[in-house]
């Protein structure tokens, strides 16, 4: 498959590319060149990792496991009443 690059260095990864390994929006390409010249694309592993500091918010206190699963519940019930109706 062959693919353009553009004058801001940008490559569109063709879509059965995309597919087959799993890039999606927001994922992360690691780069490597090898001493035969040619390029090597890695995909990211989507861990834990890559959320750390996605939902920090200055100033206010993180939540404890305990209230986060009040709250899923709180959500699912209001959610299931919504339903029901």
């Amino acid at each position: 498959m062959l693919a353009t690059v553009t004058d801001k260095g940008q490559v569109t990864v063709p879509k059965a590319i995309r597919d087959r390994i799993g890039i999606v929006p927001g994922s992360r390409l690691d780069f490597e060149l090898m001493s035969d010249g040619s390029l090597r694309v890695r995909v990211l592993a989507h861990g834990a990792d890559n959320l750390f500091g996605l939902l920090q918010r200055p100033g206010i206190e993180a939540q404890s496991i305990e209230a986060m699963d009040a709250g899923i519940a709180a959500a699912a019930r209001d959610r299931n009443a919504q339903a029901k109706r």
